[in-house]
């Protein structure tokens, strides 16, 4: 049987790396801005755009 810090160890090495992983995971879910957001100072299509 292994020790409980061995145990203790091996959790938290992995619970580590997957928090690294997870971090990643979340920012790729919004890492740019959509057609809307991108565009959205320029006004309406067709129409001139606002003064700033």
């Amino acid at each position: 049987m292994a020790s409980l810090t061995k145990r203790l160890m091996a959790k938290r090495k992995s619970r580590l790396s997957k928090a690294g992983r997870v971090r990643k995971n979340q920012l790729s879910l919004k890492s740019t801005l959509s057609y809307d957001e991108l565009f959205a100072g320029f006004g309406e299509p067709g129409k001139k755009a606002p003064a700033k």
